[in-house]
């Protein structure tokens, strides 16, 4: 079942605006400060982590309170500035570590004090001060993101000792305004293995700005756990008794990463190690900590750890287009055919509302006028799918096509290419409708458009296949973000995002992040369709008028003209 109340996108005349969505759980942040972890900007930078200031003579409980939770954004030498706020028992235990709450605006906050500000204390006196906020969202102690709506607490204890007031009771964790929030974290995609241990699939997490953040990454990937949603269908090379053995994670002036296990590491057999390291080092390289190489110690001795060869993502090669009686993928003015497919798509005689070219460029799912879902390839132009109603084909890496009617969301099928159709179990059991879908490029999740109690969500699930790669069913459905119209199109931009074109007060390009924040701005005029890529920036939008967008920084820019039909590529 989807949660409570979420908050709608809607759409914005002009710039992007930050949208709450949602994901799970933690955020270790021990260790000391290591080189080598440039992510852009320094993590003392002002524009990113907020100086925060101790506080100040003779202030009363409530103003305590209020400069505590402000110093308390600003994670900078353990939290020292905020722990200032604190008794020194309290100093030496709060946790600030443990969980971020997300509200509105600090300028919201209410804060009630059981004792005036112009009242005369006494050592010892003690003050009950209350602050409620307007939760958006929050992130756990492993640093997964959700949404989580509506009027929050926290209650106080202040007590006044040697003249000043200081806070002796305060709950663990902390309290940041959504503007800052995106200053003070980032997100970092955490890989874990698919099924064939062949390709890496990111699981979104979110942690402070901090030249600490390989350690954090190290100590959550090492010790942690998949998000529940995405558990299915993924695993981890690191063995459940492998630990880090110290709560740091150095970088040497070569740039190498040294990760020092405990003595349950020398058990590991050689191809076991190698997976643990290029899961660890894909990982940092994914979060753009710059190393090396990840080097593991066991009492100082190095652990010989190869590497594994994965199953990697081609690069774009151009956007995939259908134009004057030509299509293949467009290479500044000129379109090359794609061998093998090309030749089929342009025998047909119907018109063509949507193709999905496979990755390898071998077949295509096409789905034409008639409403009805075929494969082209190899000589072969196959109907795998006749049913009424069908959206969008989208195929996967395995050489699936996936096709499903919008009004029978559990009625999902994947179609092998021997034209069988194979039904998915647990399909969005929930949605009355579904009016996108789209596989990743690795195969792990699908992401979907599906209408749940009358409310029009972005949702995305992993899927689950087995010993030879057929999906099966899907796991846990989760909710990223509730829609306040329509949804056109649905793609991946790159591992951990999705695009979507909508419909709400505008047509509007909605960018998300699979276990994050959202942005959304305004689509080119009379957009129709999306084609995904590998960032972000790649994304390509079709006008009504044959027109093709791309973004030039933060505008859009016409790259050509003419364009019958915008295709994808799988996973994209």
């Amino acid at each position: 079942m989807m949660r409570r109340t979420r908050r709608i996108l809607r759409g914005l005349a002009i710039a992007t605006t930050a949208l709450m969505l949602t994901a799970c759980t933690g955020l270790p942040t021990s260790g000391d400060a290591q080189p080598g972890l440039a992510l852009g900007a320094s993590p003392e930078d002002p524009d990113f982590l907020p100086l925060a200031s101790g506080p100040a003579d003779g202030a009363a409980p409530a103003a305590i309170v209020e400069g505590f939770m402000e110093a308390a954004i600003t994670p900078a030498d353990n939290w020292d500035t905020a722990r200032k706020f604190l008794t020194p028992d309290l100093a030496s235990t709060w946790r600030p570590n443990t969980g971020v709450s997300i509200d509105v605006s600090a300028s919201t906050r209410l804060f009630t004090s059981s004792i005036e500000e112009d009242d005369e204390p006494a050592a010892g006196d003690t003050a009950d001060v209350r602050v409620t906020f307007d939760q958006l969202a929050s992130v756990d102690a492993t640093g997964a993101y959700s949404e989580s709506f509506g009027a929050s607490n926290s209650a106080f204890v202040v007590v006044f000792d040697d003249g000043q007031w200081r806070i002796s009771e305060a709950p663990d964790g902390v309290v940041i305004d959504e503007s800052r929030f995106s200053r003070v974290y980032d997100d970092f995609a955490l890989q874990y293995y698919d099924q064939t241990w062949e390709r890496l699939v990111p699981d979104v997490r979110w942690f402070p700005r901090r030249a600490t953040v390989a350690t954090t990454i190290a100590q959550s990937l090492i010790g942690g756990a998949p998000s529940p949603w995405l558990d299915p269908a993924v695993q981890s090379a690191f063995p459940q008794g492998v630990q880090l053995a110290r709560d740091a994670v150095p970088i040497d002036s070569d740039q190498v990463a040294d990760v020092a296990l405990n003595r349950e590491a020398l058990s590991l057999d050689p191809k076991t190690l190698a997976r643990m390291r290029t899961q660890l080092q894909s990982t940092f390289a994914a979060a753009g900590v710059q190393i090396s190489q990840v080097r593991f110690t066991v009492d100082g001795r190095t652990l010989e750890a190869g590497v594994v060869k994965l199953v990697e993502d081609p690069a774009d090669t151009g956007s995939i287009v259908l134009r004057d009686g030509e299509f293949g993928t467009l290479v500044g003015s000129e379109i090359t055919p794609i061998a093998g497919v090309t030749e089929e798509i342009l025998a047909v005689t119907q018109p063509i509302s949507a193709i999905d070219v496979a990755l390898d460029g071998t077949r295509a799912a096409v789905k034409l006028a008639d409403g009805h879902v075929y494969l082209a390839g190899e000589g072969q132009f196959d109907e795998l799918d006749e049913r009424a109603n069908l959206v969008r084909p989208s195929m996967d890496p395995y050489g699936y096509t996936w096709s499903v009617p919008s009004n029978a969301p559990a009625a999902l099928q994947a179609i092998g290419s021997e034209v069988a159709p194979n039904a998915i179990s647990g399909a969005w059991p929930d949605a009355s409708s579904v009016s996108a879908i789209r596989v990743s490029v690795d195969g792990a999740r699908i992401a979907a458009v599906v209408v749940v109690g009358g409310e029009r969500w972005i949702v995305v699930s992993s899927v689950i296949r087995d010993e030879t790669g057929m999906p099966t069913e899907l796991g846990p459905i989760e909710p990223l973000a509730q829609l306040g119209g329509s949804a056109t199109a649905l793609v991946w931009l790159g591992p951990d995002r999705l695009g979507v074109l909508a419909d709400l007060e505008d047509r509007t390009v909605i960018t998300q992040i699979v276990g994050g924040t959202g942005t959304s701005e305004v689509a080119p005029t009379d957009a129709v369709s999306l084609a995904g890529a590998r960032s972000a920036s790649g994304l390509r939008v079709l006008g009504a008028g044959g027109a093709v967008f791309a973004r030039t920084g933060s505008a859009w820019s016409e790259s050509i003209s003419g364009v019958a039909l915008l295709a994808t590529r799988a996973g994209h």
